[in-house]
């Protein structure tokens, strides 16, 4: 049996190490002679591939490496980027699936062009289409799917949220829809990185707070860094750490300065290992207009720190099990993010060590074993 990954990306994201985990289910877990393969359409795997199960193998489209030469940084550049890879991969996706007729195509990121492609299919590969975050169904993408939901074998949704947000759009037969969660946990990743080090920083004088996102309108740090701002006026012993890149830094960065704490707070970039922050973090606190299912919640859980969120749909209110897990505040609500945290600091340290507890229970639904369980039985290995 032959699976194909679809999974293009023009910046760092949690579906890539979703992706990655997904297939390596498959080859660690499976008793079936699978063969799987990730399909690189612009070089956007060749960083990743010293970290990926050396039986996955690696599918070049191009000789020409197009990752970093690609737009980026706004949404219109991002936009642009999308009709590029659509383009200069119509014709190679389209003769390497006629050709290699793998059994299934499961699709993370950048999904119109496999599913367009299924027009000119020339063999019985199945597509899978795997809802990376909450979608925005406006009419074009409504039309889309409707008009190519005969050609999707399935379509596995992160959340039971955005699974009966599907089910009540009708787009999809009930039967088409699952529910898988991501492989977000992963324990010999965790055990490595706990233990490292922050130089940078003095814990034993202060207590941080950390953010960790894109600097994205998604992840709504304005709304974080203007509300910490109120905060250090009750809890001024505190820093706000902000983990992550974007073409928000700029606007951040002044943000700071306007409110007189940039020396309280720190837009440190991306990082490859979150929990030596989380760790450190009094608390995690995640201010998203809407995040689906929300990967650095479980890390936090994993980590044993609280987390604070916005209840924006779909995954926090979900994790979260409305507030037996953590501590949620009205969405966008900055006087409610403020509001939470207070209750946050007055709460008794048994009712914060329960939903720490509870939490952690959580995260088994979310490790690389689970998700190969139920995908196992979504594409019928066992059968």
């Amino acid at each position: 049996m032959d699976i194909f990954y679809w999974s293009p990306f023009i910046s760092k994201v949690a579906t890539i190490s979703s992706a990655i985990r997904s297939a390596e289910s498959l080859v660690k877990y499976s008793q079936k002679q699978i063969n799987v393969s990730i399909i690189d359409s612009i070089g956007e795997w060749e960083e990743y591939k010293d970290i990926i199960n050396p039986k996955i193998k690696i599918i070049k489209l191009n000789n020409k490496n197009y990752y970093k030469r690609l737009p980026r940084g706004s949404y219109i550049k991002s936009r642009l980027s999308y009709l590029i890879i659509f383009f200069l991969n119509f014709n190679k996706l389209k003769k390497l699936i006629n050709k290699k007729k793998p059994n299934f195509l499961i699709i993370h990121l950048m999904t119109v062009l496999p599913i367009f492609l299924t027009l000119f299919f020339k063999n019985n590969t199945k597509i899978i289409l795997r809802i990376s975050g909450l979608p925005k169904l406006n009419f074009l993408r409504y039309f889309f799917w409707k008009m190519f939901a005969n050609k999707i074998y399935k379509v596995t949704c992160p959340t039971v949220g955005t699974y009966n947000y599907l089910l009540e759009k009708r787009i999809f037969d009930k039967k088409k829809l699952h529910v898988l969660y991501d492989p977000a946990i992963l324990m010999k990743d965790y055990a490595k990185k706990k233990s490292k080090k922050i130089e940078v920083f003095d814990f034993d004088k202060k207590k941080i707070i950390v953010g960790i996102g894109r600097l994205t309108k998604q992840k709504n740090f304005v709304l974080l860094i203007s509300a910490f701002k109120e905060i250090l006026k009750k809890y001024p012993n505190y820093l706000l750490i902000i983990l992550g890149e974007g073409e928000q830094k700029l606007e951040l960065l002044k943000l700071t300065k306007d409110l007189n704490i940039e020396n309280k707070v720190h837009l440190v970039g991306h990082q490859e290992n979150v929990y030596k922050y989380l760790i450190n973090a009094d608390c995690f606190i995640l201010t998203s207009l809407w995040e689906d299912p929300g990967f650095v919640i479980l890390e936090a859980g994993l980590s044993n720190t609280t987390v604070i969120s916005s209840n924006c749909p779909n995954g926090p209110k979900e994790i979260l099990d409305q507030e037996n897990n953590g501590y949620l505040f009205m969405n966008n609500n900055k006087n409610e993010l403020i509001k939470k945290f207070d209750e946050f600091k007055k709460e008794d340290i048994s009712h914060i060590y329960e939903k720490k507890k509870n939490l952690k229970k959580k995260l088994k639904k979310f490790t690389i074993y689970s998700h190969f369980k139920t995908l196992e039985k979504i594409i019928s290995l066992e059968n």
